[in-house]
This record gives structure tokens, sequence and C-alpha cells, in this order.
């Protein structure tokens, strides 16, 4: 049968069809989708779990634990993501896969939503493992259910690569009869799993022994097609494939390698490099394949045409009109010019609870002397535009609080950081113990809105109390731990507090509890003054004044 899916859904569907035992994952656009369908299709069933992960390391382990049991797991992350699940992901290419395990990234070419453009297949080729690459949501759907075949057949981790307009675009999906789930046998021999350095030598030999058949798999595998026609050849991978396809027809003279499947086929562009005098190579991303053909010296006698020598852009998406301009034909589409149109810039939502927070942060330190002041990845990172201009940084997850601890530590003050709930359980909480354990000076600002609010509204693990009891068990000082609840009737209390705080030689956390106005509030329990749900589903506090840990808001 056949259903209208973006490509995250082709994924998400394959890998239930493919008779998954879970699904692991944290949000981040562009890949939240893919988890998102999972739960919502396995939704009240007991043999398949799908439950959001504190952050991307931890959902690859829990993957690569149901695979030493037995059963096939999907793990699903956006690129950056990756960078959280490194580790996991580089030891897991030596011990292996048991039940079949596949790793579906989204890489975000344009940044639409993310702090770089980094190609997850040189992450594949880090790891040495095999890597899919669709051109569009069919070849999604059919990929990521070779990939759990794949992982069994050869006992590896397989990486299935999306980009944004491929991830989050719809097309007709024919699927196919679901597989019932067959668990294999829980890994006997230890050994292979524990990676001591007398373990993982003898592992990595063995996956280096692999190589030959992951490139005999990528030379014979249908998603690799070589069509030899004229002089002037083309090397298309994934939706670059797509693109070329639809400016140069079916019936171009023009000689085409379609690559979907890594390691890169050898063989294949050799033939291809043989038969042209003139090949471009049209890729999303890295000039991934183009640095492998041409190496450092190129290929004599033959011009290579890509991204390193201009001809296509290094930055951004492409598109169709990029890809006919590199091939030398006419535009055909119609472009809107967007000259004179006003700017738009993002906003945080009129009534963000961290506007009111950002605006006793700015009244309470003022402009004398300039903070330092570091912030992280959320929505409240708009807080670093106008009329804010509160965020000197932001980086990667978490780095608010460790880069402010480096600030601090070369004796700067005043030292802000601003951190979301949901960024301070991912990747905040080890940072935190070592400012408390030095008692650094510097204030820690935790932005509670009880959601994970910039990826759709997901649950998030703490919230209120929970979060205050949990920043406490990490080693701050009760007597500077606040809970504010941010809005505008408690302004002067609150900037009173945090000028306190800022003043103080040592650390502060001040938690500002006040859930998204998006969030939709669930009816409490009895006898409970609190609402909203965890990731558990139980009762999570809501950001309230009157269950303050040392500060009654003012009413």
């Amino acid at each position: 049968m056949a259903e209208l899916l973006m490509g995250d859904e082709a994924v998400a569907l394959a890998a239930i069809h493919s008779g998954i035992r879970g699904a692991f994952s944290y949000p981040g656009t562009p890949a939240t989708e893919i988890f998102e369908y999972v739960e919502a299709c396995v939704r009240g069933r007991q043999d398949v779990s799908a439950r959001w992960s504190p952050n991307e390391k931890v959902a690859y382990e829990e993957a690569l634990g149901m695979s030493f049991a037995g059963f096939r797991a999907l793990v699903s992350m956006k690129h950056v993501g990756l960078n959280v699940a490194a580790d996991p992901f580089m030891s897991s290419a030596l011990t292996g896969a048991n039940g079949g395990l596949v790793l579906a990234v989204a890489d975000d070419p344009g940044m639409h939503s993310s702090q770089n453009e980094q190609d997850s297949r040189v992450y594949g080729q880090f790891a040495q493992i095999p890597v899919f690459e669709p051109a569009n949501q069919q070849e999604a759907y059919d990929m990521t259910r070779e990939a759990f075949e794949l992982s069994e057949r050869f006992g590896v981790p397989v990486m299935v690569r999306l980009v944004t307009r491929l991830a989050h675009s719809r097309a007709n999906v024919v699927t196919r009869p679901a597989t019932e789930p067959k668990p294999l046998p829980r890994v006997t021999n230890a050994r292979e799993w524990t990676l001591l350095p007398s373990n993982a030598r003898p592992r990595y030999a063995r996956l280096l022994d692999l190589q030959d058949s992951f490139a005999d798999h990528a030379r014979s595998s249908p998603y690799n097609r070589l069509e030899l026609r004229g002089g002037k050849g083309v090397i298309a991978s994934g939706i670059a494939y797509s693109y070329t396809r639809e400016v140069l027809g079916r019936d171009s003279n023009t000689s085409m390698l379609k690559i979907g499947a890594y390691p890169v086929p050898a063989a294949l562009v050799r033939e291809l490099v043989d038969h042209c005098d003139q090949v471009t190579v049209i890729e999303e991303g890295f000039p991934f394949i183009e640095r492998q053909l041409t190496g450092l010296l190129g290929v004599p006698g033959k011009l290579i045409r890509g991204k390193q020598d201009g001809t296509l852009p290094r930055q951004g998406e492409l598109s169709a009109d990029l890809v006919r301009t590199a091939l030398g034909l006419p535009e055909t589409h119609h472009r809107t010019s967007m000259a004179g149109l006003p700017g738009r810039p993002p906003q945080l939502c009129a009534g963000c609870p961290h506007c009111d927070a950002y605006h006793a942060i700015r009244e309470a330190v003022g402009d004398d002397p300039r903070p330092f002041m570091f912030g992280d990845i959320g929505c409240y990172t708009l807080a670093a535009l106008p009329p804010y201009n509160a965020i000197d940084t932001c980086v990667d997850m978490g780095a608010s609080i460790s880069m402010a601890m480096g600030a601090a530590r070369a004796g700067m003050h005043p030292v802000i950081a601003t951190i979301g709930d949901s960024t301070f359980i991912h990747s905040g909480l080890n940072s935190l113990v070592a400012a408390a354990r030095d008692d650094l000076n510097m204030t820690l600002f935790v932005l509670d809105n009880a959601t994970v609010a910039m990826t759709g509204g997901q649950a998030v693990f703490a919230t209120g109390d929970d979060m205050v009891a949990l920043i406490r068990g990490l080693g701050v000082s009760e007597e500077h731990l606040h809970r504010i609840e941010p809005v505008s009737r408690n302004l002067a209390r609150n900037v009173e507090i945090i000028r306190k705080e800022i003043h103080h030689r040592g650390l502060s956390v001040i938690v500002a509890c006040r859930p998204c106005i998006h969030v939709r509030k669930e009816k409490p329990s009895a006898g409970s003054k609190e609402s909203g749900t965890t990731p558990g589903g139980s009762a999570a506090p809501a950001a309230s004044g009157d269950v303050p840990l040392t500060v009654q808001s003012a009413e």
C-alpha cells in the first residue's frame, strides 16, 4: 500500500515494519519526527518501547543495550547530536551489533535550526561502518529496512543519513508487509562487548576484515547505479541525485553515477571517470565523495568539478536551480526577488516566560560593569537579539555552564550563565557538580518552562520542585539556591534576588519556573498543587510561587 510520508516518517515506519523492540532519541530538528512517529504508532503496545532519552549518548547506549540483548533497535538524532553520542557510536563499531542496530541521523545543510553544517557521512567513514543516503522518501523507507538486515548480516551498526529537505518533505511511499520480530540469542561471549585493550584489538581487526565485504555490498547495491552515455559525467548522491534527475530528465546524454550506499563504490567511480573527460560531483553537505575522488592531486587528464572548485557552493542547501547552473544549463525557474522586504528576525513568543526572566536579568545587571553572559541551546537563545542582548555566546548543549566556569576561573566578574531545563538535564549536570564543588564565582539561571519548547513541546525529565531538588542534590548551597516565578508583577522582587546573588562571591543558582505558554496544563491530581506531565507520565511540578524554596513570589 502507499502512504503519504515525510522522510522522517518513512524511516520510522520502516523501523516498525522491521520488527524493532525499541526506539530511542533526544529531540532535535530535523530528526525529531522520526521518534515522534514511532511513538505515535506504538502507543499502547507493550512489545515496543519508545521513550525519550535525556541526551543522545544515553539514547545510543540504550539502543546498543537492546541490540546486545538480541532485539532490533532504532536510534535517531540530528547531526550535532551525534557529536554527543560519538563515544558509544565509535566503540559500537568494535563491539558490533547483535540485534539489528540502525542509527538515523538528520543533517541540516543551511543551518535552518542548527549551529553548524557538519556531514554525518564523515562519522560513518570514521567508524568504518556501512552508510545509506536516500534520494527520496521511498528510499528512506527501503534503505532503513535493508539497514536492519545488513546490521545483522555483518554484525555492525548501520547509519541512514537524511538531510532537512528530505526529512521534512512528503511523498507517496509504497510499504511492504511488516516483519515479525525474531530476537537473536543474547551475546554469550563477553569478550566481544567488553572493550578492554586485549579484547578491543581483535575486535578492531575484525572490523578491518569486514571492509572488503562492505565494499562488495556497495558495489552491488541497487542504490548505486551507473549509466554510461556521453563524455560528460555526473556523480550525485542522496537528495542531490533527485535534484540532478529533475534538471537533466530521463533522456539526457550525460553519464550518471548515483550513490546511495557507502563506502563509495570505487569500481563504479573508476568506470565513470575512465568513460568521461569531465565529471561534476553533486552532493549535499561536505565535498565528501569529491575529496575521495580527487585526493590531493586530482585526476590527471580529467576535469573534476564540484564544491572544491566553486562550481557548487560550499555552504547552504543545494537546489535544482544551483544544480542547473553547475551543469551549464539555462535557468527555467522564476526567482522571486526578496529585495525591499523588511527583515523579520525571530523572536520569543508574546507572553513567553523567558521574556520576563531576561527582563529581570537585564534590570538587575544594568550595563556597568558589562557582565559575561553565557547562553545555551533553546528558545531562549533568541535573547541574544534585541531588545534583550543578554547572551554573548551559544556554542553547544550545556556549554553555558562550562564556559561560565572557565571565565570564573580566570577571575572574571560578574559571570552569568542561562540554560533551559531540558538542556540542563542533557548536558549541564556534570558541569554544575564541578562548579558547586569549587563554589565558583558565577550565577546560573535554569530557565524552567516545563517542556522542550524549541522542538515541539516534548516532556522534560525534571521541572519545578523536582528540578530544585535535583540541583540541591548536586551540592549547591541552600542559601544561594532560589526559585522565582518570572512574571511582571514579581519584577521588583526578582530583580532584588538576582542582584544580590550576582554580587555574591561564589556560586548562585536561580531557577526561573513558569510553564511555556504553549504547554497544555494537565488537571492536577487530588491534593496536588502541580500540573503538567513528566516523561514517565507522572504529575510534574508547575512553576508556581506557592511552593518556593527560599522566596515567596510577590502577589
